[in-house]
């Protein structure tokens, strides 16, 4: 491995070179000849090779520089198209749809490029990402376990959780499992509300995750607590539940609530 191909810590990368655990992203991926696929930080392009072989034109948005002349190198052909940057930055607006992305991203990136992915008016239609095990169960969490990041990916996408990749598959291996996230958008939301005004009420009950819902709520929205526990009462959620607790279907009978009382 050359020096400019060594993974770099402060990037947090980590090369995936089992041909099993690649092989599986791209099946879950369910890709079809002559479809797009944008990768994010193809590394040393282990599997950006199986993309391009399954027949797909791919963008690959790179943020390490050192890489590019690797990957100019080893893919010489029309379909691969490289990007230098940031996804954080990159502009989806310019892939053309329907298109998914496929990939393995540092585990600090994932909520980012997740906020990015649901609020894009130019969203991919199935998104396979290869994210910290810890963090792939919370994206896929139930109620009892729900965080904002779980609540953001449910209210956009069908969520399903694919394989599990040992941590020394990867070069270097990272401390922990990691595990591929498959994220099929919805044709609409889960509900048709006002999407910021939803997710304001969302993070107010995620505020103080130890605190019951009527103290969270009440704080972060700035509600009278005794007139916020009259409007969880009336929508049969329990005041004294924590925000971890609730479904999706309950944070939508506590959004309609609060804007029946006229609070949000």
């Amino acid at each position: 491995m050359s020096q400019s191909s060594l993974p770099k810590k402060s990037l947090g990368q980590h090369w995936l070179e089992d041909p099993v655990s690649l092989q599986s992203i791209v099946s879950a991926a369910d890709l079809t000849s002559g479809g797009r696929v944008l990768e994010v930080g193809p590394g040393t392009g282990e599997l950006t090779s199986l993309l391009l072989d399954s027949g797909v034109s791919v963008d690959a948005v790179e943020l390490d520089k050192s890489l590019l002349p690797v990957l100019r190198g080893k893919f010489q052909t029309e379909q691969f198209r490289l990007h230098h940057g940031s996804i954080l930055d990159f502009d989806l607006r310019s892939i053309q749809p329907p298109y998914k992305i496929v990939a393995n991203i540092p585990y600090y990136l994932t909520s980012h490029l997740l906020r990015i992915l649901s609020e894009s008016e130019n969203a991919p239609s199935r998104a396979v990402l290869l994210v910290q095990k810890e963090v792939a169960e919370r994206v896929a969490a139930s109620p009892g376990k729900m965080s904002i990041l779980g609540v953001t990916a449910q209210f956009y996408w069908e969520v399903t959780l694919g394989s599990v990749v040992p941590a020394q598959h990867f070069v270097p291996p990272p401390k922990v499992d990691s595990q591929v996230v498959i994220l099929d958008r919805r044709r609409q939301p889960l509900f048709d509300i006002d999407d910021s005004a939803f997710f304001r009420v969302v993070k107010a009950g995620f505020s103080a995750r130890r605190k019951m819902l009527r103290s969270s709520l009440a704080g972060g929205l700035h509600i009278p607590k005794d007139k916020l526990v009259s409007v969880l009462v009336d929508a049969g959620i329990r005041p004294d539940d924590r925000a971890q607790a609730l479904s999706m279907e309950s944070w939508a009978d506590v959004y309609y609530a609060l804007q029946k009382a006229k609070l949000v």
